[in-house]
């Protein structure tokens, strides 16, 4: 499947492209990717980066860039994750500095969740959390995902949030 582009009142969710490597890659980077596993080295970023583009092939879904449309800026990415590395389909999101406290991740993560649930054969959706991750619980919470302690997860630490698909 081809990433499609997606629209909410305020932002344009759109497929990835290289040219937007340098500022995810300097997020990864950075020590806001803790609860994400990282920091990342380049190399690492790269490979999650490609990771949410080979996603829409392998899967039907994948990462998003969020764009704000009064001025165009990219300030992050909401994704659908699959593969080995995840127990369960994931609703996931980020933002780049300066883009967080606005509920810029809240709507573009509820309008891929919709998406995602009219258009793909889910029952549910997931999103793990950093437990100190405070900001992404406000999101799943705001989200209307419910903790999920018997979920299986990749790092034994994470909270699950379980999106139910009464929530679209």
């Amino acid at each position: 499947m081809t990433a499609p582009t997606l629209h909410t009142a305020r932002l344009t969710l759109r497929p990835i492209v290289a040219a937007d490597f340098p500022a995810y890659a300097a997020l990864m980077g950075s020590s806001r990717a803790a609860g994400m596993g990282g920091p990342f080295d380049t190399f690492r970023a790269w490979g999650v980066f490609c990771h949410d583009v080979a996603c829409w092939a392998l899967y039907g879904h994948g990462g998003l860039m969020i764009e704000r449309n009064d001025t165009g800026a990219t300030i992050g990415q909401v994704g659908l994750n699959a593969g080995p590395l995840f127990p369960e389909p994931e609703l996931g999101w980020l933002l780049y500095d300066g883009s967080e406290g606005q509920g810029f991740a809240t709507e573009a993560a509820a309008r891929l969740r919709d998406w995602a649930f009219e258009t793909l054969p889910l029952g549910s959706l997931v999103s793990y959390t950093d437990p100190d991750n405070h900001a992404s619980i406000a999101v799943a919470r705001r989200l209307g995902a419910l903790l999920d302690p018997e979920a299986p997860r990749q790092d034994p630490e994470d909270l699950v949030w379980r999106h139910p698909r009464m929530a679209a």
